[in-house]
């Protein structure tokens, strides 16, 4: 048995590229940065904040999401798999490119109402059918006034 599953929340590093393939097929790239905080050892060492880039791959109706929503800055949360690939480049020198095929993907970035109708960018799948912004924008205030009615602040 063996398990590829990567989980990943960071920030969206540059607005998605978009292409759409002959078929249809919706495809969106796009980099993610994580930071690891900057932090002091025991004996006082100090280990400086480190970013990591990786590459994310978006099919299909996630595709379309991202290029409707996601824009550099945002926060997001993305599970999926690692999948790496070798090419040559330009000048006959073999590389290698790790990438991020995303099966899941939800927007943590808070939307002002002027922007998508109020609310949260609601979280969206492969395998799930899309909704309407609208409607996903409604159900999810329905969701957001419950779950604020209990707090006692």
């Amino acid at each position: 048995m063996s398990v590829n599953k990567v989980v990943l929340i960071g920030n969206v590093g540059k607005d998605p590229d978009v292409r759409y393939l002959d078929s249809g097929v919706a495809v969106a790239t796009f980099s993610l940065a994580t930071t690891d905080r900057a932090y002091t050892l025991a004996n006082g060492t100090q280990v400086p904040e480190r970013t990591e880039w990786h590459n994310i791959v978006l099919w299909r109706g996630l595709a379309q999401t991202a290029e409707k929503y996601v824009r550099k800055g945002d926060k997001l949360y993305i599970e999926g798999k690692i999948r790496s690939r070798s090419y040559d480049d330009q000048n006959g020198i073999k590389r290698t490119i790790v990438e991020i095929f995303a099966d899941n993907m939800e927007m943590l970035t808070p939307r002002s109402a002027s922007q998508q109708g109020g609310g949260y960018a609601s979280q969206a799948q492969t395998a799930a059918p899309q909704q309407a912004p609208a409607q996903a924008s409604q159900q999810q205030q329905s969701a957001d006034s419950s779950l604020t009615d209990d707090l006692p602040f």
